[in-house]
């Protein structure tokens, strides 16, 4: 991923809350043929020393067949992303995208069946929690879950490289800024107000208030 300077960051709790919120990502590897596929993925740090992403797919997925023990792949997560209008800036110039993204590099290490229990558990649980009536792992009983198991491929992948994206008008001047940001704030779309925040936390309302 291209990240020009000015909108590269090095901060894995970006990454981490990124990941957290947008975890349905894209997994790609490259062997006679590119593949990917759409996946939902966890951050474990259960070991800090060596932090990794989990997952599945389907093992009726070709992409299964071809996953091994030590291939390199690219796990891929957008955040939230909007439209920016050039209409909004105090000068000519082309309209653009704000957007936060993640790319993780890595090295796929297979999950035995204990380590892919866990991890089905710990991703119902998560996507279950805020449910009414919460399915969990627990209800949906042993026989069950092996059984199901039995479809699931689950790996790790190992990072090697982080890529962090935060593109939120750094390069604008802050008149521009604020503007971008009020016409955010006044949308009825989810990702325009949450953009307009990140932005917010960019550069503080206090900052253009004249003392």
């Amino acid at each position: 991923m291209h990240i020009p300077k000015i909108y590269r960051s090095d901060d894995l709790e970006v990454m981490k809350k990124i990941i957290a919120e947008n975890g349905f990502a894209l997994i790609i590897s490259h062997h006679q043929k590119i593949r990917a596929t759409h996946s939902m993925m966890m951050w474990n740090e259960d070991n800090p020393e060596k932090p990794f992403i989990e997952s599945h797919i389907s093992m009726a997925n070709p992409q299964a067949d071809e996953l091994k023990n030590g291939d390199a792949v690219l796990c891929d997560f957008l955040g939230a992303h909007t439209y920016i209008s050039s209409s909004w800036y105090n000068h000519i110039n082309a309209s653009t995208w704000n957007y936060e993204a993640v790319q993780i590099e890595g090295i796929v290490e297979l999950m035995n069946d204990d380590e892919l229990y866990n991890h089905l558990t710990k991703l119902t649980l998560k996507y279950e929690k805020n449910q009414k009536c919460p399915m969990t792992v627990a209800k949906m009983g042993d026989d069950f879950v092996l059984k199901s198991m039995k479809g699931a491929f689950g790996f790790k992948v190992l990072p090697t490289k982080i890529h962090i994206a935060q593109k939120l008008s750094q390069n604008r001047n802050d008149n521009d800024f604020q503007n971008i940001i009020h016409e955010l704030s006044t949308s009825h779309k989810d990702n325009d107000k949450q953009i307009a925040d990140k932005m917010k936390n960019l550069r503080p309302l206090d900052k253009f208030i004249k003392k």
